[in-house]
């Protein structure tokens, strides 16, 4: 047992105590949650490691080291321990993403060696629910994407991911990668949209999902349809269907500056309860 502070990465049989942090903040903590849920801690199915820090023998933070770094219930010792860990092993992740305060702090540690970033998003609100704003209906157009439309979705979902993020999925591996996850998504039923003549003008995925919560994501509404409402009855009826079928509470964060998509989520019964931080690579 370890009985000083020290930080390492996990192993399958830590998973117990793994589950016990994440579940300190289900909701704040849904992404790393749902890895961790639905592959334990073997590096190879996670995706990635996971770093424990331990006081006193007792593990109380957790790090996702992955295709993004993630803190989860981090204070400064947990976050100056991963930030060295980090900045020894070299950036692997393509964003750093989690809860303000600890991302802060974890940035401001690793950006004289990793920056600088393409882009800091400082401030994301983050948004939950329990129930839908009774006074919006669904959209009853909006459903779930089934699996024969993976190929009139893909490009719905490339154009939300281009302008979410700045850089196409298509980079790189030609979008191999993000196609097998919307295909994921699609398959295991997390995959909803308003189609009209063939086309997408509006979808949204329910992407991590726990016992506890869930979050939605991949918010979209074609450009030729904004401002027509799209995304208030979009969003009532996906949330329909994530409170039916997923999880108690719901929730997303979002861009601070995107004014229009706060008002629409706060019209179907989100509330604002605390704040991410997101590091663009």
């Amino acid at each position: 047992m370890l009985t000083t502070t020290s930080t390492r990465p996990l192993a399958p049989d830590d998973l117990d105590e793994a589950l016990a942090v994440l579940d300190r903040e289900p909701v704040a903590n849904a992404f790393v949650a749902a890895r961790v849920q639905a592959s334990g801690l073997d590096p190879w199915r996670l995706g990635g490691e996971m770093w424990g820090w331990y006081a006193g023998g007792r593990l109380t933070s957790l790090c996702y080291a992955g295709a993004n770094l993630v803190p989860v219930c981090a204070g400064p010792e947990a976050v100056a321990a991963f930030a060295e860990r980090a900045r020894r092993q070299g950036r692997r992740c393509s964003s750093l993403v989690g809860p303000a305060e600890p991302t802060a702090a974890l940035w401001a540690r690793l950006e004289p060696h990793w920056g600088p970033a393409r882009e800091v998003r400082p401030r994301q609100p983050l948004m939950v629910t329990r129930s839908p704003a009774p006074d919006v209906a669904p959209d009853p157009l909006v459903r779930r994407v089934r699996k024969d439309e993976l190929d009139a979705v893909m490009p719905a979902s490339v154009a939300m991911f281009t302008e979410e993020v700045g850089v196409s999925p298509l980079a790189g591996d030609g979008g191999l990668v993000y196609q097998a996850r919307v295909a994921e998504l699609v398959g295991s039923g997390r995959a909803f949209a308003r189609f009209e003549d063939g086309q997408v003008v509006f979808k949204a995925e329910i992407g991590a999902v726990t016992s506890h919560a869930c979050q939605i994501q991949g918010v979209w509404v074609h450009p030729e349809r904004r401002g027509q409402g799209l995304s208030v009855t979009g969003m009532a009826a996906v949330l329909r269907f994530a409170l039916a079928e997923f999880a108690p509470v719901v929730s997303l964060y979002v861009n601070d500056f995107n004014a229009p998509a706060r008002a629409a989520y706060r019209r179907v019964g989100f509330r604002e309860v605390g704040s991410f931080m997101s590091v663009l690579f």
